[in-house]
């Protein structure tokens, strides 16, 4: 069997190089962008700190779009992208600017696709996408180089997980001064959910020497630096480290597939827009626990990449040593510990578990689970 790896094909890392911008939209014969960008970005400045490396460079500005984008978002992006003239887009902001991004990129070369609840899973796709250059401005989706993206159907309720190598920015620039302006929680979120897909990228069926190497440098980096970067948003070293951290672990995890914390956390986000870097962070303790009996070896690494000394442990030992420097991060960073705190009925954990089950990470998870495990570890999670 033949192990795929795909990534961007260009990406600048470090603070200040969305000054390479300009250089690369010259070089590609670029001639009007179409930005799509939060509607905060453009209050706080951030896209204008962009824009202004434009220079004279015609564009558009797209921010019809909710947290968790939607079908309708990224039909009205592909209609007003349609409209702009432009030739190619720059995805300002998080996961959710650069995947309301790719689905319009995708749909406007693939029309085809225009109902976009087609583009679900594995979408046969026959052309690449419009050419994005992902600036990320949080650290940890990693949706600059991966070839995944989220959206929400609304008429179901549900995430569609879309899986697409067509979908992929030809360029990312990784800037940790565009992450300045993050607030704690937004840091310390997006943080643990890059976390949460190192551990994920780690443990997956798909893992192979190649990811683990990546998966296990972003857990080091993380955990060295997401407090820092929490506690103060002007630790440019902190930052720029995040940035870094995040973007390995999308290498990796883009590449080998996810587990049952993000197939439990995308229906949080779709059913009641629960931030997905919160919605991932408090269920990824419980789901390491259930599956340490399939990773143990590999937890025992997680714990020594965590900066956890395990020599004297038993293996057991050393994998809850794991799972407990998961937790006392969590907690250091005042992300909510039930999904009591963050107003989720209890009645509806049956709905959440159907949902979590048919999701199309739940493949990838290193232990066989059912629909029913799903919904006790949502009751213990609760």
């Amino acid at each position: 069997m033949a192990n795929r790896f795909i990534l961007n094909e260009t990406a600048y890392f470090g603070s200040g190089a969305r000054k390479e911008l300009k250089n690369e939209i010259v070089r590609r014969g670029f001639s009007k962008a179409f930005i799509v960008a939060d509607k905060d970005l453009i209050k706080f400045g951030t896209v204008e700190m962009v824009t202004r490396e434009l220079a004279g460079t015609s564009y558009e500005i797209f921010s019809e779009f909710k947290a968790n984008p939607t079908v309708k978002n990224v039909k009205d992006g592909v209609a007003a992208f349609n409209l702009s003239g432009a030739d190619f887009i720059v995805a300002i902001g998080g996961g959710s600017a650069i995947d309301t991004s790719k689905g319009i990129a995708i749909v406007a070369n693939n029309p085809e696709f225009g109902d976009i609840v087609s583009l679900e899973g594995v979408a046969d796709t026959k052309f690449k996408c419009v050419p994005i250059i992902a600036l990320p401005t949080t650290a940890g989706t990693a949706a600059e180089v991966t070839i995944n993206y989220v959206i929400t159907d609304e008429e179901t309720g549900r995430k569609m997980v879309c899986v697409d190598p067509n979908d992929i920015p030809v360029l990312a620039i990784v800037d940790a001064e565009l992450m300045a302006s993050m607030p704690k929680g937004l840091t310390a979120a997006t943080g643990m959910d890059a976390l949460t897909h190192a551990i994920e990228g780690y443990i997956t069926k798909g893992a192979w020497e190649l990811s683990d190497m990546f998966e296990l440098k972003a857990i080091e980096l993380i955990s060295k630096n997401l407090r820092a970067a929490t506690a103060n948003g002007k630790d440019m070293v902190a930052r720029e480290n995040m940035a870094l951290a995040q973007y390995v672990a999308g290498m990796a995890f883009s590449n080998v597939g996810l587990g049952c914390v993000h197939s439990m956390a995308h229906p949080l986000g779709a059913r009641y827009d629960i931030a997905h870097g919160v919605a991932n962070a408090l269920l990824l303790p419980v789901v390491m626990e259930y599956n340490m009996p399939a990773a143990i070896d590999k937890y025992c690494e997680i714990a020594k990449a965590m900066g956890v000394d395990i020599s004297g442990m038993t293996k057991e030992q050393g994998a809850k040593a794991a799972v407990d420097a998961v937790k006392k991060l969590s907690l250091d960073l005042n992300i909510p510990q039930t999904l009591r705190e963050i107003k989720i009925p209890k009645e509806a954990l049956e709905q959440l578990a159907e949902d979590a089950f048919a999701d199309v990470c739940t493949g990838g998870n290193p232990r066989e689970i059912t629909e029913k495990d799903i919904f006790e570890l949502y009751q213990k999670a609760y």
